[in-house]
């Protein structure tokens, strides 16, 4: 007798012995059966200790002998019609051709009925379920489809385990059979679950959200022989304690961003571990990236394997896969911005730029100071950087060129899908924003930062409270984050006091001087466009303006251009420059214009 197929000949046995005692017609006599059935109740015992998958399945599970008689009987029962044909024999209560807790207790004793209670090893296993027909003794035996596919050889896995789950193994099989592990980093909780819980071999999953998404778990757990991680996102509901409570033969593990509260956990003993949250090494990039892997992009160990997971759909292009961590869900509430513009693109002083590439560098090299030398990260290894000055002077093109020098995108905060008349609501938007940007690598920027990072003032009513709540909230919120965000600001003086003290980087962004406005001219007056006799050193000498006063007065001058067909003249590029001043709502005299035309004379 085969010891893969013992189970099926123990319930052909008790099946026949029933069938024939209860005026079945039968040419072997009862004695006979009754023998027949002590030989193979003998050998499917015998064959429990073996490597076939029902004495896999049983010792995955912890069943004891009662209970492995009624899994087989049952298994056996939905597996074969000309089975279920014999239970007519099992009592009226089978009438209706299904195994039910009635015929099981006339088949196998009164025993068995007791191998189905629900702290029975079938039951919180979710090898068995009873389906309610009727009285309590009506009910129908049932075993999952997913366990007789198991059961005759198939591998796939349950239908109803969530499409997130993952199989890992690790070599390390002791451990504990509970564990509780918080840390902030997804990947690094889950590496520590595997390390401290007993077993080699895990089923990972989100956490189910319903009775049917965790029978699925637990029974594909138990199926193949493995110990379970859940990954908490935010509640851990009391379904979920009483699954892992019940299912004392699987080894589990419970992760979390957040300490869950002892009340909401099983009712086992546990243990208890946190995970820090270093940056990740240059070994580990290399292991996951390839050995060409750069340590310049700043990624979380759970960024590090999301990047791992993008990178081949990207051509293996690394900067691409980062950026590709930022979109979705911040797309919908930020501008986001692909930096295209290099150095070149830009006019600075020698001290604007090594500010700048003082943020360059405070990026670049987190991993080494806070990580390789110790230093401490406290609050985190994030760096706020402002850029103050007035409007027009560089500020978001400065923000995309030090993105671009990162391999980063930059995501421009919209005020007006941010902030909100409604109390708690601005809160609740930026709470949405910085979650999407910690589980991604980018730049954050704030334009008019004045307008969220505004000074407290003094309590007089439930506006001035609620408003002072929401600087707060941003301040923690500022702290925690550990990527790059740069403010913006017009109005630097308007900034509270507690954000200019949590500020790494200052850089000011004046009015550009005669020199600077110069080389800005001369950058918006392309090589290929038809300009005769242009005198940027005048230009930039007579009128006091921003960079982007110039790039619209050379914009407009191009297309009023364009439409005369003529080519672009000096006299055409005052009059740009008196359009801008008039839009600013300046005055332009004729001792402005020496020796070229007004604008009244073109």
């Amino acid at each position: 007798m085969s010891t893969d197929d013992a189970w099926l000949l123990f319930a052909d046995a008790v099946l026949a012995r029933h069938a024939i005692a209860h005026g079945a017609e039968s040419a072997v006599s009862r004695t006979e059966l009754d023998e027949a059935l002590v030989t193979a109740r003998t050998a499917f015992h015998t064959s429990l200790r073996s490597d076939a998958p029902f004495a896999a399945l049983a010792t995955n599970a912890a069943l004891r002998h009662v209970d492995a008689e009624v899994l087989a009987l049952a298994a056996a029962v939905e597996s074969s019609r000309s089975r279920l044909s014999l239970i007519a024999f099992a009592g009226p209560a089978a009438g209706r051709q299904r195994l039910t807790v009635d015929a099981v207790r006339l088949l196998l004793g009164q025993e068995s009925v007791l191998a189905l209670g629900p702290d029975g090893a079938l039951l919180t296993s979710a090898l068995v379920e009873l389906v309610e027909d009727g009285t309590w003794s009506e009910q129908v035996v049932a075993v999952h489809h997913t366990v007789l596919w198991g059961l005759f050889g198939s591998t796939a896995p349950d239908p109803d385990v969530l499409v997130d789950a993952e199989i890992v193994t690790t070599d390390e099989s002791l451990g504990h059979p509970l564990l509780v592990v918080a840390g902030a980093d997804r990947m690094r909780r889950r590496q520590a679950a595997i390390e401290h819980t007993r077993g080699s071999r895990f089923l990972v999953t989100p956490l189910p959200a319903s009775a049917v998404a965790w029978s699925a778990v637990v029974r594909e757990a138990t199926l193949i022989g493995c110990g379970v991680i859940i990954e908490v996102d935010e509640e851990f509901p009391d379904l979920a304690r009483r699954w892992i409570t019940r299912a004392t033969h699987l080894p589990w593990a419970i992760t979390s961003q957040h300490d869950i509260p002892v009340a909401d956990l099983p009712r086992r003993p546990w243990i208890e571990v946190d995970v820090a949250d270093p940056a990740t090494t240059d070994d580990e990039q290399s292991d996951l990236l390839g050995p060409a892997a750069s340590s310049t992009h700043k990624l979380t160990f759970d960024q590090l394997h999301t990047v791992a997971r993008v990178l081949p759909a990207r051509g293996g292009d690394l900067s691409a896969a980062v950026r590709r961590l930022g979109s979705g869900r911040l797309e919908k509430i930020a501008r986001r911005i692909r930096p295209t513009r290099t150095w070149d693109d830009i006019v600075l002083t020698d001290e604007q730029l090594e500010q700048l590439n003082g943020v360059i560098a405070r990026y670049r090299y987190a991993h080494r100071v806070y990580g390789d030398w110790g230093f401490s990260a406290q609050p985190s290894t994030g760096i706020v950087a402002m850029f103050a000055g007035v409007s027009g002077t560089g500020k978001t093109l400065a923000a995309e060129i030090v993105a671009g020098e990162l391999s980063l995108d930059v995501f421009k905060l919209d005020l007006s899908s941010v902030v909100s008349k409604y109390i708690g609501e601005t809160e609740k938007n930026l709470e949405e924003v910085f979650s999407a940007a910690s589980a991604g690598n980018m730049v954050l920027f704030f334009d008019e930062a004045d307008s969220l990072f505004g000074k407290r003032s003094e309590v007089r009513d439930a506006h001035d409270r609620y408003a002072n709540i929401e600087v707060s909230y941003l301040l923690q919120r500022l702290e925690a984050y550990e990527g790059l965000v740069i403010l913006a600001t017009n109005f630097e003086k308007n900034i509270d006091e507690a954000f200019m003290r949590r500020i790494h980087v200052r850089v000011e962004f004046p009015l550009p001087g005669p020199e600077q406005r110069d080389r800005i001219w001369q950058l918006n007056l392309p090589k290929t466009a038809p300009v005769v006799d242009i005198d940027t050193h005048w230009l930039a000498e007579r009128f006091e303006v921003s960079g982007a006063t110039i790039r619209n007065a050379a914009i407009h001058t191009a297309f009023a251009a364009a439409e005369a067909d003529t080519p672009i003249t000096m006299e055409g590029l005052i009059v740009g420059v008196a359009h801008e001043f008039l839009k600013a709502g300046r005055l332009l005299k004729p001792e402005h214009f020496g020796p070229y035309p007004g604008p009244t004379a073109t």
